[in-house]
């Protein structure tokens, strides 16, 4: 695996991707985080260079801010459609289900000066459509080992779920879900992937995957 997951309690994770050109920190987690991610990029031996956001909610960016004041010159990147939320803007696109976005959506004090689409390829990360937590919610694939990135699309904590529906003894991340029906199709279109390993927001990495997503997506069905 070529990244190092950094936890806070075993709950809310952030993960630093080892490229070429140094490091691609995945979520920042919750506020508190960022002196745990500079101190694993030096174990490491490595600077970071971009900041990758899977989605929107506080504890995936809620240490942003601290992170950039400690780095100064490192890329922030998010897809369009959730740094909307992040600039407080919570209106429906046309097009989407009418339903209002829950869970916290700071505002960052940050400029999010990249955008990422579907598609796009952020190092060896292949950026992957994963929305129905949030509407711009991305998963991240990484062509070299098929660790699959995946927000909060699944987690890990007492057992493999997505967030399609709630699940004990970890709601958290389906009760704040955006609109399920559109979390469970993109959980399963991340289960076609055939990812080697899965690596959640919450929760532990997980090897060999397909059968508890298999599990989890049958669960939410």
């Amino acid at each position: 695996m070529t990244s190092t997951r950094v936890s806070r309690w075993g709950f809310v994770n952030a993960y630093l991707v080892q490229e070429d050109d140094g490091i691609t920190v995945v979520d920042t987690g919750i506020p508190g985080t960022a002196s745990r991610i500079v101190a694993a990029a030096q174990r490491l031996g490595l600077s970071i260079v971009r900041i990758v956001l899977t989605h929107a909610h506080f504890d995936h960016v809620g240490s942003v801010d601290a992170l950039v004041g400690e780095l100064r010159d490192v890329e922030v990147a998010i897809t369009a459609r959730d740094a909307r939320l992040l600039n407080g803007d919570k209106q429906p696109e046309p097009g989407e289900p009418q339903v209002a976005v829950k869970g916290r959506l700071p505002k960052l004090k940050t400029e999010v000066t990249g955008r990422i689409a579907v598609g796009d390829r952020v190092g060896s990360l292949e950026v992957v459509a994963a929305p129905g937590h949030t509407p711009g919610h991305i998963a991240l694939l990484d062509t070299r080992d098929r660790t699959l990135y995946c927000g909060d699309a699944y987690a890990t904590l007492g057992g493999v779920d997505t967030s399609a529906k709630p699940s004990f003894p970890f709601p958290l991340p389906a009760l704040a879900t955006w609109h399920r029906p559109t979390a469970l199709a993109s959980a399963k279109a991340l289960r076609a992937l055939d990812p080697t390993r899965l690596a959640p927001g919450h929760g532990k990495p997980l090897e060999s995957p397909g059968e508890a997503m298999d599990r989890a997506i049958a669960k939410a069905s």
